[in-house]
Parts: C-alpha cells; structure tokens; sequence
C-alpha cells in the first residue's frame, strides 16, 4: 500500500491537532502550575497514541461507508477503491482499533481505575456506528463527532488529572479540570457548526443518499440562520472569558479577539448569505482555524495566571 493514499485517509491535519492539543493541556497548562499528575512523559505519549489510534481508525470507517456520497460531493479525493482497496481498508481500521483500546486497557490499568477503559471502548464504537448507522440521522451524527472531539481535551485530566487527586489538591485540581470542561465545551460548539456547514457543502450527495441531515430538511437558507443562532453560544462564552478572565492581559485578550473572535465574526456574517459549495468549504475552513486558534490559546495560561 502506498503511503501517501494511506495518510490522505487518515487525515493528518486532525491527528496532528490531536496530538497538539494533548501536549498543550499536559505540558502548557498542568506543569507551569505545578499540578498533580499521574501520567509518566512515556505514559502520556501512550494515551495520545491510542487516541490517534482511535481517531484514524474512525476517519477509515467514516470513508469505507460514504463512497455513495463521495462519488457526488468529491469525487477527486476519492480514495477507497480507487488507491486503497476496501479489504486493506478495513484490515486497518480493525488494527487501529484494537491498538487504540489495547492501550487504552493497559492505561486504565496503570492509573488504578480498570473502568476507564470503556472510555476508549466507547468512542470506538460510537465512530463505528455514526458511519455505518447514525451518519444521515438529522443532528445525530454531528453531535457524536463534536462529542469525541471534545472528549480529546477532557480525556487528559480524566488520566493525569483525576486519579492524583487528594484531599489536599482537591480545590487546585477541580479549578484545572473546570478549565478543560470550558475548553471542551467551546470545542465542541465550533465543531458542531462546522460539521453542519459540512452538510451544507454536501448536500447534493446527502440528499441523493436518502441522508436526512438538517440541510436536506429544511434546506440552506434556513439551517444557515440556524448556524448563526448557534455560534451565538461560542461567541458569548468567549466574551465571558475576556471579560472575566484576561481583561488585565492586553496581550492574551488582543490574541483572543484577533485569532478567534474575529474569524468568528467573519463567519456569522458570511454565514447568513453563504449559497454554493465553495462558499460553505471556504467557511468550515474559517472555523477550522478557529478552533486551532481557542486550542492554542491553552498555552497562554502561564502567562496569564502566573
């Protein structure tokens, strides 16, 4: 099998992110503070092993079960039976997931809490059936993948964070795991926006699938004001944010409103108007970089609070 079809199935770019964000969490904002952690640096390079791990594998079902849809949305970027047969495909992904799970095992075991498992347990599945079953459902879909990716940033204070906790740490590390739910919570919003905005652009084959997502419903000029109303959400929880938390920091607040505020303003005037495939493509690009934008500005905490 060819490398480059493989890494093109997979999506770097999201693994990446994947592996950007955990680093950020465990290296930018527990140890400048110099919270309790649980996770060796070889142990924590295992949980975000096994969380690419799970991730690829969900990008490889996601792509073995839209091939319908593909042929009409973006037929260039098809790679499933075209560079990669459906047998290596699929060999792959059932290797992926028992890698992501095997470690997620050993990890749940290290940190003493053998339950933890099912938190790899489950994403595998979920990633399973929201391909195969879930996919078309109206909102459905959308939701189970912002869920995960959320679960990408809780997923390093539920390992390193949670099993170090002490009566005496409690306080310091409830005010560090409120801070990932934040993050999670913005992440997932932007996500969910952009997964519906990708339904936008892909409409024509959702629709000649029989997938029900909220475009096809109810059609684009409609679920367009239904994504402005939705990052109203996002947007007002970072405006809390600067105004409660970085509002004596010139610096983090002029980064927060240039990365992320303004690319998101960018978007919900765009949004109301946006018509065509290359429009809504351009747009779940916009958002892309804000989320990257929100996660990064994890690494600004030392700085902001020390």
């Amino acid at each position: 099998m060819q490398i480059l079809p493989f890494l093109k199935l997979v999506r770097p770019f999201n693994l990446l992110m994947i592996i950007f964000t955990q680093v950020l969490v465990k290296y930018f904002l527990f140890e400048p503070f110099g919270i309790d952690t649980t996770l060796s640096n070889f142990s924590f390079s295992l949980l975000v092993f096994s969380m690419i791990c799970l991730a690829a594998a969900g990008n490889i079902i996601n792509d073995l079960h839209d091939t319908a849809t593909d042929k009409v949305n973006k037929p260039q970027k098809m790679l499933i039976g075209i560079k990669i047969s459906e047998k290596v495909a699929w060999n792959w992904f059932i290797a992926l997931n028992i890698l992501g799970v095997g470690i997620g095992f050993y990890l749940s075991n290290l940190v003493g809490k053998p339950s933890f498992v099912a938190l790899f347990i489950i994403p595998s599945a979920f990633l399973y059936f929201y391909a195969t079953q879930i996919k078309g459902t109206v909102l459905v879909g959308n939701l189970v993948v912002s869920i995960m990716v959320a679960m990408i940033i809780v997923m390093v204070g539920i390992f390193d964070l949670v099993p170090a906790i002490t009566p005496e740490n409690l306080t310091t590390q409830k005010v560090m795991f409120s801070i990932l739910v934040d993050y999670a919570i913005f992440a997932f919003l932007v996500n969910f926006l952009r997964e519906i905005v990708k339904d936008q652009e892909d409409i024509t084959g959702d629709y000649n699938a029989g997938y029900k997502t909220l475009p096809v419903l109810l059609g684009r000029s409609r679920t367009n004001f239904i994504i402005f109303a939705i990052a109203l959400l996002p947007l007002i929880g970072i405006l809390y944010y600067l105004y409660t938390y970085l509002y004596e920091n010139r610096a983090a607040m002029l980064y927060v409103l240039i990365a992320v505020v303004a690319p998101l303003l960018y978007f919900m005037v765009k949004i109301v108007g946006a018509g065509n495939k290359k429009e809504f493509h351009h747009l779940s690009l916009v958002l892309k970089i804000v989320l990257a934008a929100g996660i990064f500005s994890i690494g600004l905490y030392k700085f902001v609070l020390i």
